[in-house]
């Protein structure tokens, strides 16, 4: 107890690692300011605020040896040097350099005061990329004066680049990080069990920090860099083994009743027959449910690969044990599909299905709720509707999640509490990639759908330049000549500040956008008007009321609209197979999962389909997305290539699952290290459920303060 006392009242620069960053040798108060930008607010947070790259500054070249173009590290003696400014009132701060070989002249633009700062037969050491003019010459270099080499931070050493703003200099950033190495790094305690670093052969945290920012080696930094990047798996995987022990010896779940003929009964409700995948998924998920510890699956598969077949099937098995199921879609168009497509196949069979969405009138919305409350409805349909707290159900048993990434953590935690621990079925149709599946959903088991019903003809994908516009068109009409239908998506629709009535009408001035900024709306008439006058357009936008919307989609099914002209809105979900062409406008815009998800909403029938990409992508990373779309359909080999441009932290907004973005690992370069550490973690949970060995004390409160309100770790010792 007296320990704690003198440490609580121990000043914030007393105390180590955890303190305010202002406090340390270099910084103060206006200073802290702009660190605080980067994230550092404490000591720690500079110990553990990492390097982007290296620069090897080890080894000194002769002038004379300089190659040009090259960054290139020289140590010399100062010659001469002055300042002049030329016509255009830039002040040129110049010098010359010397060593034993030749003389290189450094020049900085608009910083006089350096003159104060050189003398001549002054030795330093100077880095920076070599350029040659009517002499050699280093732009801007980054320089030291030499006065104890054993001490220098910037030369001499594989030198550390940090990402910066523009009030904090690499200079300044080193010598802190330098400080706060002499200050706190004994404080820090060490976080990995002893056995696990030993098993693992990883350095100790001490030796990885110094090496991190000061290698003396690559090998050393290799050493540093791979404890630090396991640590960080080692507490996520751990975070993800505790959860999904939680729910696996929480509280019981339902344990729904197999009926042996179901699964027979259920294949003969679809005329087509089932793939191996679904199949194979379906039991999977019918085990999880026989099971009394509550079901936590996702369920992913390519886009049109029958998610939602596998998902009806859940339905008719918790429906068959006189419970209710769930279902919640993001969008009131999604719901509306899923809603028709259920009741025909359902209803039949006696189970009452409804849709409850904010577009129904007010009495329609009462009724519905009431139905829901007296367990009247077996299968609820909805969007966000369906978590609303005055939608209470009679007897939740199964909550199913359609392209569950564009819900927050909280919406699912929401509607599943509307149950007594019912059986939960996540589902995407982004195929997600080994590496970030283990990563974000480590907590749940998977299924997968890779084969596309049978029957289905591929999608040939077509990259397309403006100039070829005419013969694009022309090829739409041919595809409907032989009756078939066609979308064209462009990116967004165009922004006034009208009412969206008067948008419809409102048809921008020639000129006033931009290739990447054509409006639907505006392409809707000028397609309507001029190009396919003979044909019927229609046009469906998000700002449309969902009557409406729905009316547009009901007629282009019904074939009563040729071509289709749309936003993102058709993204996901809707499923017209008569459609065999679809056109993306200023496609460099779209992303390429967001690309295929389009692509996807054609090939659904027993037709050739065609997907082409209008635009000219100009950027190497447009390019590639442009020529990974041509080469493959497979969603899974597009899903890494998208992983591999975007980086996980964009892939699939991990935010929103409430896990926290990586700050050193890289998922795809060190899934390696990445599968030791949940090993290793899985492993530890295995042999200590909650944590209570006091080996393993620390780590539980780095998992209590890294998750707190993210992560539910309250049964946790």
């Amino acid at each position: 107890m007296q320990e704690k006392k003198i440490e609580a009242q121990k000043p914030p620069f007393l105390r180590p690692g955890k303190a305010d960053i202002r406090y340390l040798k270099g910084v103060g108060p206006k200073k802290a300011e702009f660190l605080n930008r980067l994230g550092i607010n404490t000591t720690e947070d500079l110990l553990y605020y990492l390097p982007r790259r290296y620069e090897d500054r080890s080894n000194f070249s002769l002038i004379k040896d300089l190659k040009v173009g090259e960054h290139q590290t020289v140590k010399g003696k100062v010659l001469t040097f002055g300042t002049h400014v030329t016509k255009r009132g830039i002040n040129i701060f110049q010098m010359a350099l010397a060593d034993k070989t030749g003389v290189i002249y450094c020049v900085w633009f608009n910083q006089p005061f350096l003159k104060k700062l050189f003398t001549v037969g002054q030795e330093i050491i100077i880095y920076g990329k070599v350029e040659k003019y009517d002499k050699l010459q280093i732009n801007h270099p980054e320089y030291e004066i030499i006065k104890d080499k054993s001490d220098s931070v910037n030369m001499g050493k594989i030198v550390p680049i940090y990402p910066l703003t523009q009030d904090v200099n690499q200079h300044y950033i080193r010598s802190l990080t330098r400080e706060a190495i002499r200050h706190s790094l004994f404080s820090l305690k060490e976080s990995l069990p002893t056995h696990i670093r030993a098993r693992r052969r990883l350095v100790d945290l001490r030796f990885a920090i110094q090496n991190i920012h000061f290698p003396v080696s690559f090998e050393n930094l290799d050493k540093a860099y791979k404890r630090l990047v396991f640590e960080e798996f080692f507490i996520l995987q751990l975070a993800l083994a505790l959860k999904k022990k939680d729910v696996k010896t929480g509280p019981p779940g339902i344990s729904h009743s197999l009926d042996g003929g179901l699964i027979d009964s259920f294949k003969k409700l679809f005329p087509f027959e089932l793939t191996q995948s679904q199949v194979k998924a379906i039991h999977e998920i019918q085990k999880d449910m026989a099971s009394p510890k509550p079901m936590n699956r996702l369920l992913e598969g390519d886009v049109g690969s029958g998610k939602t077949a596998v998902a009806i099937y859940a339905f008719l098995l918790t429906a068959q044990n006189g419970y209710q199921g769930a279902f919640m879609a993001p969008t009131e168009i999604l719901a509306r599909q899923h809603y028709i497509s259920i009741s025909e196949l359902l209803m039949p069979l006696g189970i009452n299905v409804r849709l409850l969405v904010s577009g129904l009138k007010p009495e329609k919305k009462l009724e519905i709720k009431k139905e829901i409350e007296n367990g009247e409805t077996d299968i609820i349909i909805g969007t966000h509707a369906l978590i609303w707290e005055d939608v209470g159900f009679s007897k939740l048993g199964l909550v199913v999640i359609d392209e569950q990434h564009k819900f927050g953590v909280a919406q699912r935690h929401i509607l599943r509490k509307k149950g007594l621990n019912p059986d939960v079925l996540v589902m995407t149709a982004t195929p997600i990639p080994r590496t970030l599946a283990l990563t974000v959903y480590g907590d749940l088991d998977i299924s997968v759908i890779k084969e596309l019903p049978k029957g289905r003809y591929p999608i040939t994908t077509y990259w397309i330049e403006e100039g070829e516009r005419a013969k694009v068109y022309q090829f739409i009409r041919e595809e409907i000549g032989q009756g078939r239908q066609a979308y064209i998506v462009y990116p967004r629709i165009w922004a006034t500040k009208r009412s969206p009535s008067q948008e419809l009408l409102t048809v921008p001035k020639e000129g006033v956008l931009t290739r990447a900024e054509k409006a639907a709306t505006h392409m809707y008439n000028k397609l309507r008007e001029e190009v396919f006058s003979d044909l019927k357009v229609g046009l469906i936008h998000g700002r449309m009321a969902v009557k409406e919307k729905d009316d547009i989609m009901r007629r282009f099914k019904e074939r009563k609209i040729d071509i289709l002209v749309s936003t993102t809105v058709i993204e996901v979900g809707i499923d017209v197979p008569n459609a065999t062409v679809m056109v993306i406008e200023n496609a460099e815009q779209f992303g390429l999962s967001q690309l295929h998800q389009l692509r996807g909403r054609i090939g659904r029938g027993s037709y050739s389909s065609y997907c082409i990409l209008l635009g000219t992508p100009r950027t190497e990373a447009a390019k590639k997305r442009f020529y990974t779309m041509s080469q493959t359909q497979d969603g899974f080999k597009v899903a890494e290539q998208d992983l591999e441009l975007r980086g996980p932290g964009e892939f699939l907004g991990t935010k929103q699952h409430g896990l926290p973005e990586l700050r050193f690992g890289n998922i795809v370069r060190d899934f390696e290290i990445m599968e030791q550490a949940r090993a290793e973690a899985f492993n530890l949970v295995e042999q200590d459920p909650y944590l209570k060995d006091p080996r393993n004390g620390f780590i539980k409160n780095i998992l209590g303060r890294r998750f707190a309100g993210k992560l539910d770790l309250t049964n946790v010792g």
